[in-house]
Protein backbone atom coordinates (compact mmCIF):
# COMPACT_ATOMS: atom_id res chain seq x y z
CA UNK A 1 0.00 0.00 0.00
CA UNK A 2 1.65 3.59 -0.92
CA UNK A 3 0.31 6.96 -0.37
CA UNK A 4 1.57 9.87 -1.90
CA UNK A 5 0.62 13.53 -0.28
CA UNK A 6 0.47 16.53 -2.73
CA UNK A 7 1.20 19.97 -3.31
CA UNK A 8 0.78 20.63 0.31
CA UNK A 9 2.76 23.70 2.76
CA UNK A 10 5.32 21.26 4.71
CA UNK A 11 5.84 22.48 8.23
CA UNK A 12 8.95 20.73 9.79
CA UNK A 13 12.33 21.37 11.31
CA UNK A 14 12.15 24.75 11.29
CA UNK A 15 11.18 25.03 7.56
CA UNK A 16 8.09 25.83 5.18
CA UNK A 17 8.71 24.02 2.14
CA UNK A 18 6.50 22.46 -0.93
CA UNK A 19 7.18 19.14 -0.89
CA UNK A 20 5.23 15.41 -1.70
CA UNK A 21 5.50 13.01 0.85
CA UNK A 22 5.67 8.86 -0.20
CA UNK A 23 4.28 6.97 2.46
CA UNK A 24 4.66 3.01 2.28
CA UNK A 25 4.36 0.67 4.71
CA UNK A 26 3.20 2.55 7.65
CA UNK A 27 6.22 4.82 7.18
CA UNK A 28 7.32 7.83 4.95
CA UNK A 29 9.90 6.51 2.49
CA UNK A 30 10.41 10.08 0.33
CA UNK A 31 10.04 13.41 0.42
CA UNK A 32 10.85 15.35 -2.77
CA UNK A 33 9.37 17.77 -4.67
CA UNK A 34 6.89 16.21 -7.48
CA UNK A 35 6.68 12.98 -6.28
CA UNK A 36 5.22 10.54 -9.22
CA UNK A 37 4.48 6.77 -8.37
CA UNK A 38 2.25 4.55 -9.66
CA UNK A 39 -0.72 2.58 -8.42
CA UNK A 40 -0.02 5.16 -5.38
CA UNK A 41 -3.59 6.58 -3.80
CA UNK A 42 -3.09 10.24 -3.95
CA UNK A 43 -3.84 12.54 -0.88
CA UNK A 44 -4.30 15.98 -2.69
CA UNK A 45 -3.40 18.57 0.02
CA UNK A 46 -2.88 22.02 -1.93
CA UNK A 47 -3.12 25.26 -0.51
CA UNK A 48 -2.84 22.98 2.99
CA UNK A 49 -0.31 22.57 5.90
CA UNK A 50 1.13 18.94 6.22
CA UNK A 51 2.65 18.63 9.86
CA UNK A 52 3.93 16.07 11.87
CA UNK A 53 1.40 14.48 14.52
CA UNK A 54 1.26 16.19 17.92
CA UNK A 55 2.80 14.40 20.82
CA UNK A 56 0.74 15.26 23.92
CA UNK A 57 2.74 13.93 26.99
CA UNK A 58 0.34 14.77 29.31
CA UNK A 59 -3.31 13.64 29.02
CA UNK A 60 -5.90 11.45 31.51
CA UNK A 61 -8.14 9.09 29.85
CA UNK A 62 -9.75 7.82 32.50
CA UNK A 63 -9.55 4.07 32.36
CA UNK A 64 -9.30 1.79 34.14
CA UNK A 65 -11.86 2.81 36.62
CA UNK A 66 -13.20 6.16 35.92
CA UNK A 67 -14.87 5.28 32.11
CA UNK A 68 -18.07 7.57 32.82
CA UNK A 69 -16.41 10.37 32.60
CA UNK A 70 -14.04 8.85 29.31
CA UNK A 71 -12.24 6.03 27.93
CA UNK A 72 -8.84 5.05 25.57
CA UNK A 73 -11.60 4.73 23.24
CA UNK A 74 -13.40 7.60 23.16
CA UNK A 75 -10.32 10.16 23.95
CA UNK A 76 -8.05 8.73 21.36
CA UNK A 77 -10.71 9.20 19.02
CA UNK A 78 -10.62 12.86 19.93
CA UNK A 79 -7.09 13.43 19.84
CA UNK A 80 -6.50 12.27 16.49
CA UNK A 81 -9.72 14.20 15.43
CA UNK A 82 -7.41 17.51 16.92
CA UNK A 83 -4.47 16.18 14.88
CA UNK A 84 -2.35 14.67 18.29
CA UNK A 85 -1.02 11.26 17.19
CA UNK A 86 0.48 10.11 20.16
CA UNK A 87 -0.73 10.66 24.06
CA UNK A 88 1.28 9.70 26.99
CA UNK A 89 -1.15 9.24 29.59
CA UNK A 90 -1.49 9.33 33.61
CA UNK A 91 -1.35 6.71 35.86
CA UNK A 92 -4.20 8.51 38.40
CA UNK A 93 -6.46 5.93 37.09
CA UNK A 94 -8.70 3.49 39.25
CA UNK A 95 -6.56 1.33 40.47
CA UNK A 96 -3.87 3.95 40.42
CA UNK A 97 -1.26 2.28 37.82
CA UNK A 98 1.84 1.78 40.70
CA UNK A 99 2.17 -2.33 39.61
CA UNK A 100 3.82 -3.48 36.70
CA UNK A 101 0.71 -5.74 35.84
CA UNK A 102 -1.37 -2.37 36.36
CA UNK A 103 0.31 -0.51 34.14
CA UNK A 104 0.56 -3.72 31.61
CA UNK A 105 -3.63 -3.66 31.90
CA UNK A 106 -3.63 0.03 30.32
CA UNK A 107 -1.18 -1.33 27.80
CA UNK A 108 -3.35 -4.12 27.20
CA UNK A 109 -6.84 -2.00 26.80
CA UNK A 110 -4.79 0.47 24.66
CA UNK A 111 -3.82 -2.08 21.95
CA UNK A 112 -7.49 -3.21 21.78
CA UNK A 113 -9.07 0.15 21.33
CA UNK A 114 -6.45 3.52 20.60
CA UNK A 115 -6.75 4.95 17.63
CA UNK A 116 -4.15 6.87 18.43
CA UNK A 117 -0.29 5.71 19.44
CA UNK A 118 0.53 5.81 23.19
CA UNK A 119 2.55 5.20 26.28
CA UNK A 120 1.81 4.92 30.02
CA UNK A 121 3.12 6.66 32.97
CA UNK A 122 4.35 4.25 35.44
CA UNK A 123 3.10 5.93 39.26
CA UNK A 124 5.26 6.49 42.28
CA UNK A 125 3.72 6.57 45.76
CA UNK A 126 5.31 6.53 49.30
CA UNK A 127 6.26 3.06 48.93
CA UNK A 128 6.32 1.53 46.00
CA UNK A 129 10.11 2.13 44.53
CA UNK A 130 10.66 -1.66 44.09
CA UNK A 131 7.69 -1.75 41.19
CA UNK A 132 9.22 1.45 39.81
CA UNK A 133 12.51 0.79 39.23
CA UNK A 134 11.04 -2.58 37.42
CA UNK A 135 10.00 -0.05 34.72
CA UNK A 136 11.83 -0.66 31.32
CA UNK A 137 12.26 2.87 30.05
CA UNK A 138 12.61 1.70 26.21
CA UNK A 139 9.36 1.39 26.19
CA UNK A 140 7.55 3.16 29.14
CA UNK A 141 7.43 6.81 28.67
CA UNK A 142 8.56 7.88 32.51
CA UNK A 143 7.58 7.55 36.18
CA UNK A 144 4.88 10.06 37.37
CA UNK A 145 5.26 11.91 40.90
CA UNK A 146 2.23 13.85 42.02
CA UNK A 147 4.29 16.55 44.35
CA UNK A 148 0.44 18.24 45.26
CA UNK A 149 -2.72 16.82 46.01
CA UNK A 150 -4.64 16.91 43.10
CA UNK A 151 -4.80 12.98 42.89
CA UNK A 152 -5.42 12.05 46.79
CA UNK A 153 -3.67 8.59 47.21
CA UNK A 154 -1.02 9.54 44.98
CA UNK A 155 0.05 12.47 46.59
CA UNK A 156 4.31 11.63 47.54
CA UNK A 157 5.38 14.75 49.79
CA UNK A 158 7.93 13.40 52.29
CA UNK A 159 11.31 14.47 51.25
CA UNK A 160 12.64 11.02 52.53
CA UNK A 161 10.95 9.38 50.04
CA UNK A 162 11.11 11.69 47.55
CA UNK A 163 14.79 11.65 47.41
CA UNK A 164 14.80 8.16 47.49
CA UNK A 165 12.44 8.43 44.08
CA UNK A 166 14.72 11.32 43.10
CA UNK A 167 18.65 8.92 43.50
CA UNK A 168 17.37 5.70 42.30
CA UNK A 169 14.91 6.03 39.60
CA UNK A 170 17.35 6.49 36.30
CA UNK A 171 14.59 7.65 33.86
CA UNK A 172 12.69 10.47 33.17
CA UNK A 173 10.33 11.95 36.13
CA UNK A 174 7.96 14.14 35.60
CA UNK A 175 5.88 15.92 38.57
CA UNK A 176 2.75 17.77 39.32
CA UNK A 177 3.98 20.27 41.88
CA UNK A 178 1.98 22.10 44.15
CA UNK A 179 2.74 22.23 48.21
CA UNK A 180 0.12 20.58 50.10
CA UNK A 181 0.62 22.41 52.78
CA UNK A 182 0.02 25.82 51.56
CA UNK A 183 -3.04 24.38 49.47
CA UNK A 184 -4.31 23.43 52.77
CA UNK A 185 -4.00 26.33 54.82
CA UNK A 186 -5.42 28.43 52.11
CA UNK A 187 -8.37 26.19 51.36
CA UNK A 188 -8.91 26.25 55.16
CA UNK A 189 -8.94 30.19 55.17
CA UNK A 190 -11.19 30.37 52.38
CA UNK A 191 -13.62 27.95 53.70
CA UNK A 192 -13.94 29.48 56.94
CA UNK A 193 -14.52 32.91 55.28
CA UNK A 194 -17.06 31.30 51.79
CA UNK A 195 -18.44 28.11 53.75
CA UNK A 196 -19.96 26.21 50.50
CA UNK A 197 -20.27 29.35 48.46
CA UNK A 198 -16.76 30.36 47.58
CA UNK A 199 -16.22 31.90 44.59
CA UNK A 200 -14.19 30.31 41.89
CA UNK A 201 -12.46 33.39 40.97
CA UNK A 202 -10.40 32.51 44.28
CA UNK A 203 -8.93 29.26 42.94
CA UNK A 204 -5.90 30.83 41.96
CA UNK A 205 -5.27 32.19 45.49
CA UNK A 206 -6.10 28.37 47.07
CA UNK A 207 -3.68 27.25 44.55
CA UNK A 208 -1.02 29.98 44.58
CA UNK A 209 2.16 30.71 42.83
CA UNK A 210 3.66 30.19 46.58
CA UNK A 211 2.00 26.46 46.47
CA UNK A 212 3.75 26.42 42.48
CA UNK A 213 7.05 27.85 43.54
CA UNK A 214 7.66 25.92 46.70
CA UNK A 215 7.09 22.01 44.88
CA UNK A 216 8.73 23.21 41.76
CA UNK A 217 11.88 24.71 42.92
CA UNK A 218 11.99 21.34 45.54
CA UNK A 219 11.80 19.27 42.58
CA UNK A 220 14.45 21.47 41.00
CA UNK A 221 17.07 21.28 43.54
CA UNK A 222 16.53 17.61 44.02
CA UNK A 223 17.13 16.74 40.81
CA UNK A 224 20.07 18.74 41.08
CA UNK A 225 21.42 16.98 43.98
CA UNK A 226 21.06 13.29 42.40
CA UNK A 227 21.44 14.37 38.95
CA UNK A 228 18.02 13.39 37.96
CA UNK A 229 16.36 13.86 34.24
CA UNK A 230 13.49 16.07 35.63
CA UNK A 231 10.45 17.44 33.86
CA UNK A 232 7.94 19.34 35.15
CA UNK A 233 4.35 19.31 34.17
CA UNK A 234 1.84 22.22 33.08
CA UNK A 235 4.25 25.09 34.65
CA UNK A 236 1.02 27.97 35.61
CA UNK A 237 2.96 31.11 37.10
CA UNK A 238 5.47 33.44 35.63
CA UNK A 239 7.63 32.83 38.93
CA UNK A 240 8.19 29.19 38.12
CA UNK A 241 9.78 30.18 34.66
CA UNK A 242 12.62 31.43 36.34
CA UNK A 243 13.64 28.09 37.46
CA UNK A 244 14.48 26.84 33.94
CA UNK A 245 17.64 27.48 31.41
CA UNK A 246 17.47 28.19 27.78
CA UNK A 247 21.13 28.43 27.29
CA UNK A 248 21.67 24.40 26.17
CA UNK A 249 20.04 22.33 23.60
CA UNK A 250 16.75 20.48 24.74
CA UNK A 251 18.59 17.46 24.31
CA UNK A 252 21.32 18.20 26.62
CA UNK A 253 18.69 19.44 29.52
CA UNK A 254 18.47 17.12 32.72
CA UNK A 255 15.35 19.32 33.77
CA UNK A 256 12.77 20.50 31.55
CA UNK A 257 9.51 21.88 31.41
CA UNK A 258 6.01 21.89 29.70
CA UNK A 259 3.06 24.48 29.44
CA UNK A 260 -0.28 23.51 28.70
CA UNK A 261 -2.71 25.05 26.21
CA UNK A 262 -5.52 26.42 28.95
CA UNK A 263 -2.33 28.31 30.60
CA UNK A 264 -1.62 29.61 27.45
CA UNK A 265 -5.49 30.44 26.22
CA UNK A 266 -6.86 31.41 29.92
CA UNK A 267 -6.53 34.07 32.71
CA UNK A 268 -8.27 34.64 35.95
CA UNK A 269 -10.56 36.99 34.06
CA UNK A 270 -12.58 34.05 32.33
CA UNK A 271 -13.52 32.31 35.49
CA UNK A 272 -16.50 34.84 35.62
CA UNK A 273 -18.07 33.11 32.41
CA UNK A 274 -16.50 29.66 32.46
CA UNK A 275 -16.98 28.37 36.27
CA UNK A 276 -15.85 25.90 37.21
CA UNK A 277 -15.38 24.41 33.50
CA UNK A 278 -12.10 26.27 33.72
CA UNK A 279 -11.08 24.95 37.21
CA UNK A 280 -7.68 23.02 36.59
CA UNK A 281 -5.06 22.21 39.03
CA UNK A 282 -2.46 23.98 39.19
CA UNK A 283 -5.10 27.02 38.74
CA UNK A 284 -5.62 29.42 35.69
CA UNK A 285 -3.89 32.62 37.03
CA UNK A 286 -3.77 36.22 36.12
CA UNK A 287 -2.72 37.62 32.37
CA UNK A 288 0.85 38.52 33.82
CA UNK A 289 1.59 35.01 34.57
CA UNK A 290 -0.06 33.93 31.10
CA UNK A 291 2.21 36.53 29.31
CA UNK A 292 5.49 35.37 31.14
CA UNK A 293 4.52 31.50 30.28
CA UNK A 294 4.31 32.91 26.66
CA UNK A 295 7.83 34.24 27.08
CA UNK A 296 9.27 31.22 28.36
CA UNK A 297 8.19 29.03 25.66
CA UNK A 298 9.16 31.92 23.40
CA UNK A 299 12.46 31.91 24.87
CA UNK A 300 12.87 28.16 25.16
CA UNK A 301 13.00 28.12 28.72
CA UNK A 302 9.94 26.28 28.73
CA UNK A 303 10.44 23.40 26.11
CA UNK A 304 6.79 21.88 25.25
CA UNK A 305 3.38 22.09 25.03
CA UNK A 306 0.91 19.69 26.27
CA UNK A 307 -3.12 19.58 26.97
CA UNK A 308 -3.20 17.85 30.83
CA UNK A 309 -6.69 16.44 28.94
CA UNK A 310 -8.79 15.43 32.34
CA UNK A 311 -12.58 15.30 31.50
CA UNK A 312 -15.10 14.65 33.91
CA UNK A 313 -18.18 14.93 33.42
CA UNK A 314 -21.01 18.12 33.30
CA UNK A 315 -23.04 16.77 36.39
CA UNK A 316 -19.54 16.86 37.78
CA UNK A 317 -18.45 20.24 37.56
CA UNK A 318 -22.10 21.72 37.67
CA UNK A 319 -21.19 21.18 41.17
CA UNK A 320 -20.01 24.10 43.32
CA UNK A 321 -16.04 25.42 43.90
CA UNK A 322 -15.05 22.78 46.92
CA UNK A 323 -17.41 19.62 44.96
CA UNK A 324 -16.56 20.47 41.70
CA UNK A 325 -13.35 18.42 40.44
CA UNK A 326 -10.40 19.99 38.47
CA UNK A 327 -9.54 19.34 35.12
CA UNK A 328 -11.08 18.95 31.68
CA UNK A 329 -11.45 17.81 28.38
CA UNK A 330 -8.55 19.79 25.30
CA UNK A 331 -7.42 16.85 23.30
CA UNK A 332 -9.53 18.15 19.95
CA UNK A 333 -8.87 21.50 20.03
CA UNK A 334 -5.66 22.03 21.23
CA UNK A 335 -3.58 22.27 18.03
CA UNK A 336 -6.45 24.73 16.91
CA UNK A 337 -5.61 26.21 19.32
CA UNK A 338 -2.07 27.27 19.24
CA UNK A 339 -2.95 27.79 15.43
CA UNK A 340 -5.13 30.43 16.98
CA UNK A 341 -2.29 32.22 18.80
CA UNK A 342 -0.11 31.63 15.63
CA UNK A 343 -2.85 34.12 13.51
CA UNK A 344 -2.82 36.26 16.29
CA UNK A 345 1.15 37.14 15.83
CA UNK A 346 1.99 35.66 18.97
CA UNK A 347 3.95 32.24 18.17
CA UNK A 348 5.45 31.47 14.59
CA UNK A 349 4.40 28.24 12.76
CA UNK A 350 7.30 26.21 12.89
CA UNK A 351 7.65 26.94 16.77
CA UNK A 352 3.95 25.51 16.79
CA UNK A 353 5.32 22.42 15.21
CA UNK A 354 8.33 22.65 17.38
CA UNK A 355 6.77 22.77 20.52
CA UNK A 356 4.01 20.45 20.04
CA UNK A 357 5.96 17.03 17.59
CA UNK A 358 9.48 17.92 17.61
CA UNK A 359 10.31 18.87 20.99
CA UNK A 360 7.94 16.17 23.06
CA UNK A 361 9.74 13.83 20.82
CA UNK A 362 13.46 14.80 21.95
CA UNK A 363 12.45 15.71 25.49
CA UNK A 364 11.05 11.70 25.74
CA UNK A 365 13.65 10.68 23.36
CA UNK A 366 10.87 9.31 21.41
CA UNK A 367 12.19 6.75 18.83
CA UNK A 368 11.47 7.56 14.77
CA UNK A 369 8.35 10.10 15.43
CA UNK A 370 7.58 13.79 16.08
CA UNK A 371 9.36 14.90 12.81
CA UNK A 372 8.56 14.18 9.02
CA UNK A 373 11.35 12.20 8.24
CA UNK A 374 12.43 9.24 5.44
CA UNK A 375 12.45 6.11 7.64
CA UNK A 376 10.10 7.71 10.21
CA UNK A 377 6.44 6.26 11.13
CA UNK A 378 4.08 8.35 9.10
CA UNK A 379 2.31 10.25 11.63
CA UNK A 380 1.21 13.60 9.93
CA UNK A 381 -1.41 16.26 9.86
CA UNK A 382 -3.13 18.16 7.01
CA UNK A 383 -4.51 21.52 8.11
CA UNK A 384 -6.43 23.78 5.97
CA UNK A 385 -5.69 27.68 7.07
CA UNK A 386 -9.01 28.37 4.96
CA UNK A 387 -11.87 27.16 6.49
CA UNK A 388 -12.81 28.27 10.06
CA UNK A 389 -15.28 26.58 12.06
CA UNK A 390 -17.15 27.39 15.51
CA UNK A 391 -16.75 24.58 18.49
CA UNK A 392 -20.05 23.90 18.92
CA UNK A 393 -21.13 21.21 21.60
CA UNK A 394 -22.70 18.77 18.59
CA UNK A 395 -18.85 18.51 17.08
CA UNK A 396 -17.22 17.09 20.45
CA UNK A 397 -16.13 13.21 20.02
CA UNK A 398 -15.43 13.52 24.13
CA UNK A 399 -17.71 11.21 26.10
CA UNK A 400 -17.90 13.71 28.61
CA UNK A 401 -19.58 16.17 25.73
CA UNK A 402 -18.54 19.11 26.68
CA UNK A 403 -15.33 21.56 26.20
CA UNK A 404 -13.97 25.04 27.66
CA UNK A 405 -13.95 25.89 24.05
CA UNK A 406 -17.75 25.94 23.52
CA UNK A 407 -18.42 28.54 21.12
CA UNK A 408 -14.95 29.94 20.76
CA UNK A 409 -14.16 30.28 16.30
CA UNK A 410 -10.85 28.79 15.29
CA UNK A 411 -9.51 30.00 11.88
CA UNK A 412 -8.31 26.56 10.97
CA UNK A 413 -9.72 23.31 10.58
CA UNK A 414 -7.84 19.94 10.69
CA UNK A 415 -8.37 18.33 7.27
CA UNK A 416 -6.86 15.07 7.63
CA UNK A 417 -5.20 13.04 10.57
CA UNK A 418 -2.33 10.01 9.45
CA UNK A 419 -1.39 7.12 11.77
CA UNK A 420 1.25 4.62 11.20
CA UNK A 421 0.67 5.59 7.55
CA UNK A 422 -3.31 5.52 7.73
CA UNK A 423 -6.02 8.04 7.66
CA UNK A 424 -7.88 7.68 10.52
CA UNK A 425 -9.43 11.21 10.43
CA UNK A 426 -10.85 12.98 7.36
CA UNK A 427 -13.75 15.36 6.50
CA UNK A 428 -15.18 15.66 10.25
CA UNK A 429 -15.01 11.96 10.92
CA UNK A 430 -13.10 8.91 12.43
CA UNK A 431 -12.03 6.39 9.96
CA UNK A 432 -11.26 3.10 11.35
CA UNK A 433 -8.33 1.78 10.03
CA UNK A 434 -7.07 0.21 12.71
CA UNK A 435 -5.22 0.77 16.15
CA UNK A 436 -2.18 2.76 17.20
CA UNK A 437 1.08 1.25 18.08
CA UNK A 438 3.03 1.30 21.45
CA UNK A 439 5.43 3.97 20.95
CA UNK A 440 9.34 3.28 21.91
CA UNK A 441 12.20 4.99 23.60
CA UNK A 442 15.60 5.50 22.29
CA UNK A 443 16.83 5.21 26.13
Amino acid sequence: MKTVIKGGLVINEGKKEHLDILIENGRITKMAANISEANAEEINADGKYVLPGCIDDQVHFREPGLTHKANIGTESRAAVAGGITTFMEMPNTVPNALTQKLLQDKYDIAANTSIANYSFFMGASNDNIEHVLQTDPHNVCGVKVFMGSSTGNMLVDETATLEKIFSEVPMLIATHCEDEATIRRNTEIYREKYGEDMPIKYHPEIRSEEACYLSSSKAVELAKKFDTRLHILHISTGKETELFRNDIPLKEKRITAEACVHHLWFTDEFYDEKGTFIKWNPAVKSAADRDQIWKALLDNRIDIVATDHAPHTLEEKANKYFSAPSGGPLVQHALLAMLEKYKDGIIPLERVVEKMAHAPADCFQVKERGYLREGYFADIVIVDPKQDQTVTRESLLYKCGWSPFEGTKFSHVIDRTIVNGKTVYHNNAIVEAGNGQRITFDR
